[in-house]
């Protein structure tokens, strides 16, 4: 068997001793006879698993003893309804729009509040996480929504916003577990699985307790964050195989050294891909240097009808999903956790050999 270099966006590579291990157990966990997927959700054994997952999670993320940790179903993309309805009623919400996820967030939170986009990068393509002081907030605010890292654009917001007052929002899908993260200064945190933390499926939520508070009781209860919260994520079934996954992935996490050496990993294999695309005059990524994300790096060819020789080499050299997103074109690496620094050296000669064959 010989496994790719998987350079896509979500579902994305898993480690593969996760894989191992998941194969391993799959008809019989634990000496049960039956796989984890087969199990109650609501019995010893299960419940075992989700609680050792959510004190993995909580001991890699420094999660403090007054947020509620949510394993949710829906994807981040349900979040992005679920916010405005748990915690905008009669208020103003603020975001922040720099590429094709804010900009979807902000399109769903417009249908059930008041949505005041107090910064835009649009205008320059989003190419960049516009800076605090240009920001045109309101006062009295439900929140204040952004995406820390926006996946399809390669933009990362190099800073945490400071001095809001309201409650701060973030979507990080993309990055959430690549580096440590001061969940303090979050009033939630959100994420879809299938980037960073296992399979998709599964979506996780931090909120402040107090902040659960806000919930109406008009909203159904499978929608309401409080509730969800008060059954311990268990309202009606939750996705339990992708829960299960997202453990062993955290337990992995541990064994690498944690988040600390998560973020000396990919910020090695980050400046050793843009070192590649900066260093040539065939390839180039167009964000700003001080916006560039860890997590996916976009970059485009100076001959754009050379992109799909590009993808269709870079697959028979073992490197798939390279191709960019279709809204945007060129090309895409995300490199998350689960790529080695092996997956990079492989990607850099490749792109080398290209542009010396297409001179």
């Amino acid at each position: 068997m010989t496994r790719v270099f998987n350079f896509s966006a979500g579902p994305a590579m898993l480690p593969e001793t996760v894989l191992t291990r998941a194969r391993d157990e799959m008809l019989d966990w634990h000496g049960s006879g039956m796989s984890i997927m087969e199990v109650s959700h609501r019995g010893k054994l299960f419940l075992s698993v989700a609680e050792k997952a959510e004190q993995d999670l909580r001991d890699l993320l420094n999660i403090p003893d007054d947020y509620d940790v949510l394993f949710m179903q829906g994807g981040a993309t349900l979040l992005f309804s679920l916010i405005p309805m748990n915690f905008a009623a009669g208020k103003v919400a603020q975001y922040i729009q720099t590429g094709s996820w804010s900009k979807k967030s902000i399109a769903a939170a417009g249908k059930l509040c008041s949505v005041e986009v107090v910064a835009d990068s649009s205008g320059t393509g989003y190419d960049r996480a516009p800076a605090q002081d240009s920001w045109d907030t309101v006062p009295d605010s439900a929140y204040l929504h952004y995406c820390m890292n926006e996946t399809i654009h390669g933009v990362e917001f190099p800073f945490v916003p400071q001095g809001m007052d309201c409650p701060l929002i973030t979507d990080c899908s993309s990055t959430i577990l690549s580096r440590p993260m001061p969940v303090n200064e979050f009033g939630l945190i959100y994420a879809g699985a299938q980037k960073n933390i296992g399979p998709a499926g599964l979506t996780l939520v931090i909120v402040r307790k107090d902040l659960l508070e806000l919930c109406p009781d008009s909203i159904p209860d499978v929608l309401n964050l409080s509730k969800v919260a008060a059954s311990d994520s268990m309202l009606n079934t939750p996705p339990t195989y992708s829960w299960y996954l997202a453990g062993l992935v955290f337990e992995w996490l541990k064994e690498q050294g944690g988040l600390e050496e998560m973020e000396r990993r990919n910020r090695r294999k980050a400046q050793r891909l843009y070192a590649a695309i900066d260093g040539s005059d065939f390839y180039k990524n167009p964000v700003q240097l001080d916006s560039r994300s860890l997590m996916n790096i976009p970059f485009i060819l100076a001959d754009s009808s050379l992109d799909a020789e590009f993808v269709r080499q870079a697959e028979e050299a073992g490197l798939s999903g390279l191709k960019g997103h279709r809204s945007v074109g060129g090309m895409r690496a995300s490199i998350y956790n689960a790529m080695p620094e092996a997956g990079i050296e492989a990607l850099v000669s490749f792109m080398a050999e290209f542009e010396r064959n297409s001179a």
